[in-house]
């Protein structure tokens, strides 16, 4: 059998697998391949083993020829993997769905980790994001910041986004991602997806080059460096609006790590440049809910305003921080994680127990809470705060056994 078509029946088997494994529910976010386990879906925060005949437990020939199909001949990506450990990229089942791919060394073997990506494009509401964020919308120019950690669903919103203005502007916009997730259709605006390693080297590059496209909008994955950090505020202050990701866990925090990552000789002028041109940091996080239905986005909102700039700018001091000034502007549209983790366990959306969990003050929270009483002790700890946003589901139940053609699959991998 020649090479490529035994890759060619691997790859109907392994699409064969996902396809199982996507069938336990709808809301399977991620699908993930280690050795020694079976193949595994992770479902409402947990992990959930999916038993396909053949496969039973994974051995590292499974894995390898795994990502074998993943990587697809792909020099550039090979030699990534080889040399960086891990490389990311994605992978398509052509007309189910579409995946953000991690494929990583591990005592010596090959692990895979599969994001689903949704075949649809969801709206702001989908998610159950404020209504305030539609707003970002209408911005001109300036810096747009979603964070939060990893599989807080940062990609999603920005989707959203994106997605609004394309419905609703005629602009021209340019989005650089590694890799790319939602694909998006030419609406009212014209969009160009450029992914890094196949379109361009680096994100410095690529939104380096933007400047030249003429777009009204660049949505830059994540920013990662000081070059990409500066480059994007001088886009926004240049007239185009810049809309990114940071991996920090609230507005006060990513505005560190932006300073931080600049000489301390050039705080104030940082400071001063991205007080003047950041719009918006939206931090999020999901919460298990109390019916384990699934989890809650709860989500944090700076806005720039004579306040917040001044507290950039100038610095946080006692009784002048930012939330402060997130607290006292509701009316803004302003929102801090604490404030919305109260309203929700008053709701009795979230567990208290669970709310205190992921505060950002729990003493502070504590206190807030102190007529509902003293929460009893955490039996387990809190769920993982992987997977992106996911609309309420009914509890797992235990994945069925899916049948297979067992010797299909082993044979193509031992031959």
């Amino acid at each position: 059998m020649s090479a490529p078509h035994q890759l060619s029946h691997v790859q109907q088997s392994f699409n064969q697998v996902l396809q199982m494994m996507l069938s336990v529910s709808d809301k399977v976010s991620d699908l993930i391949f280690s050795p020694g386990r079976p193949p595994q879906v992770e479902l409402v925060g947990q992990l959930r083993a999916v038993k396909i005949q053949g496969l039973e437990q994974l051995t590292p020939q499974h894995t390898h020829a795994f990502a074998q199909v993943l990587l697809a001949n792909n020099t550039a990506n090979i030699e990534k993997l080889e040399k960086l450990g891990s490389v990311d990229l994605s992978y398509s089942v052509p007309g189910h769905s579409r995946f953000r791919v991690n494929v990583f060394k591990q005592r010596g073997t090959e692990a895979i980790v599969m994001r689903v990506i949704p075949n649809r494009i969801p709206a702001l509401e989908d998610l159950g994001l404020p209504p305030q964020l539609r707003q970002i919308a209408d911005l001109k120019n300036g810096i747009v910041l979603v964070t939060g950690p990893t599989g807080s669903g940062k990609s999603s919103t920005l989707a959203a986004i994106i997605n609004l203005i394309n419905e609703t502007k005629y602009y021209h916009i340019v989005t650089i991602e590694d890799p790319i997730e939602f694909i998006h259709p030419h609406k009212n605006s014209t969009i160009h997806q450029r992914e890094l390693h196949s379109d361009t080297p680096d994100f410095a590059l690529a939104l380096r080059a933007a400047l030249r496209q003429a777009p009204k909008v660049i949505l830059v994955g994540e920013m990662r460096d000081r070059e990409t950090i500066e480059i994007a505020m001088e886009a926004s202050e240049t007239g185009h609006l810049v809309l990114s990701t940071l991996h920090t866990i609230d507005a006060a925090k990513t505005v560190d790590r932006i300073i931080g990552v600049f000489p301390k000789s050039e705080e104030h002028i940082v400071r001063t440049r991205l007080a003047q041109s950041f719009r918006y940091i939206v931090s999020q996080r999901l919460i298990p809910r109390a019916d384990q239905r699934g989890r809650v986005a709860v989500v944090e909102i700076l806005r720039s305003t004579m306040r917040t700039r001044e507290y950039i700018e100038k610095g946080e001091t006692a009784g002048k921080t930012l939330v402060d000034a997130m607290r006292d502007g509701e009316i803004e549209g302003m929102q801090h994680f604490d404030g919305v983790l109260e309203k929700l366990i008053r709701q009795n959306v979230i567990t208290k127990e669970d709310g205190l969990a992921y505060a950002t003050n729990p003493g502070n929270l504590m206190l807030q809470l102190s007529d509902m009483g003293r929460p009893a002790p955490q039996s387990a700890p809190p769920q993982s705060m992987t997977g992106g946003h996911r609309a309420p589901s009914e509890p797992p139940k235990p994945a069925p056994t899916t049948g297979a053609r067992p010797g299909s699959m082993l044979d193509l991998i031992d031959r």
